[in-house]
């Protein structure tokens, strides 16, 4: 067994308390930034005359081929080293003699886990902004192609007022748009080097740690060593991110769900990302989507299991920490691969307009342009909605639209009609004349969508 302690210790641990202990299992995926941060440790090492130039070289030398060696298999993590610092380290005593026994100094297992899982958590939140940034253009390329692409909008899943599927889709590209942001806000936030803070409390060797931050890519070092080892709120920053994304991706997938269902038939998912049935020889179900849906909860949940590890933990470093990094693992995994699905879903997905345009034209879309008319030629608008809803009754009786009742019928109900009722309550009447910044009509919809694409242009991480 292989660990960085045990010289207070006369007898061993326990095998199953060892394994319970250990965090190689999962902790080796840190192993290009366990590498990067010991060789800026080093190198900041001998530029404070700690160790000597040579030694440094040997010790970077030694970790480049340490991880050179397990990636190309001639070198394999296994489990009898306690944790991926003490197999890097272990490994690199091997290769370069005492040297390697110099690399630890001034340093921490605390602060170390700490360095790697933010540098690994800062490469996951711009991993994150790409793949937010690929479903945006997505988004856009729908929107741009789609701004006379009648359909229905809804409230409490009941049609409500005509829209435009560049209109509909816009919704969700304010969304990931917003999520999009909050990847720049939680890099901002967490992108300050804890290397240097030791165990809790620094450290007497001269440490220049504003150096180690600039060789890492850093701000600046943290400024408080307890909080340096036992922060984990950028972690958990991220999560939450990741739930709202999931949370996004899963509205999205329950509409997708839903326009692909027989009844609606808005949409035809390529088979690339749909599966068939066992026994139904005609089933073409929108498994990824419902996957999406499904795999929401694994991301809260890992969230909710964070936050409860960390809402218990005094300062400054304790063992629970170790809990952090199986559920940001998963959760950033889940995330990523929902988020590349989905897009990729999205992208080869085929819109049936004219199923939507029918539907647009059904349900009463147009009542409120209907009820706006009446307003225009003088009546209150709540006796427009009066007359408008007794109108909609008859309809209702008829099973017809509001649009196929002659001028008499609708006379009827009111003297203010005349035959311009039927261009004012049209389906592209209905759209267009809604102007106002964030309407549908096409004239606003274009605006949007060149602002949209600015954004995406002149967005930096």
């Amino acid at each position: 067994m292989a660990q960085l302690w045990g010289g207070r210790f006369t007898g061993s641990i326990n095998e199953l308390a060892w394994n319970f202990n250990a965090s190689i299992s999962f902790d080796k995926r840190f192993l290009e930034q366990d590498v990067r941060g010991s060789k800026a440790h080093a190198t900041m090492l001998a530029k404070q005359n700690i160790i000597s130039e040579e030694e440094k070289k040997l010790i970077t030398e030694g970790l480049d081929s340490i991880l050179e060696d397990v990636k190309s298999g001639k070198l394999e993590i296994t489990s009898k080293y306690e944790d991926i610092h003490s197999f890097l380290e272990a490994n690199l005593i091997d290769r370069v003699g005492d040297a390697g026994k110099k690399v630890h100094t001034g340093r921490s297992r605390n602060d170390q886990v700490a360095l790697d899982m933010r540098l690994y958590a800062r490469g996951e939140v711009e991993h994150m902004a790409d793949l937010l940034n690929n479903m945006l253009e997505t988004l856009l390329d729908i929107m741009k192609a789609n701004t006379e692409t009648y359909m229905p909008g809804f409230t409490h899943l009941q049609k409500a007022q005509p829209v435009t599927l560049a209109h509909h889709v816009g919704a969700y590209f304010e969304m990931f748009k917003r999520d999009l942001l909050r990847m720049k806000d939680i890099r901002e936030r967490m992108n300050y080097c804890p290397l240097g803070a030791g165990a809790l409390a620094g450290t007497t060797y001269p440490l220049d740690r504003d150096y180690t931050a600039q060789l890492l890519d850093f701000y600046g070092p943290t400024l408080n060593s307890m909080d340096s080892v036992s922060d984990r709120d950028y972690l958990i920053e991220f999560l939450a991110a990741l739930s709202t994304v999931m949370m996004h991706l899963s509205r999205f997938s329950e509409e997708i769900i839903i326009w692909n269902s027989n009844e609606y038939r808005f949409v035809d998912i390529d088979d690339a990302y749909s599966t068939g049935s066992s026994i139904m020889p005609q089933k073409k179900n929108p498994d990824i989507a419902e996957l999406v849906r499904g795999k929401t909860g694994r991301v809260y949940g890992d969230l909710m299991s964070l936050l409860t590890t960390m809402k218990g933990i005094p300062l400054a470093y304790n063992k629970d920490m170790q809990e952090d990094k199986e559920a940001a693992f998963d959760a950033i995994d889940t995330a990523s691969n929902c988020l590349t699905l989905f897009t990729d879903m999205l992208r080869t997905l085929k819109f049936n307009k004219e199923n939507m345009e029918k539907s647009a034209m059904m349900g009463f879309t147009n009542a409120t342009d209907a009820a706006d008319y009446l307003v225009v030629k003088g009546m209150p608008f709540r006796d427009a909605h009066s007359v408008i809803g007794r109108l909609v009754l008859y309809c209702i009786d008829k099973k017809c639209a509001i649009d196929d009742l002659k001028i008499d019928e609708l006379k009827s109900f009111s003297e203010l009609f005349d035959e311009d009722i039927y261009d004012a309550i049209s389906l592209e009447t209905c759209v267009n004349k809604r102007l106002t910044v964030g309407a549908p009509s096409p004239v606003v919809m274009k605006k949007v969508i060149d602002a949209n694409e600015a954004f995406l242009k002149e967005f930096k991480l």
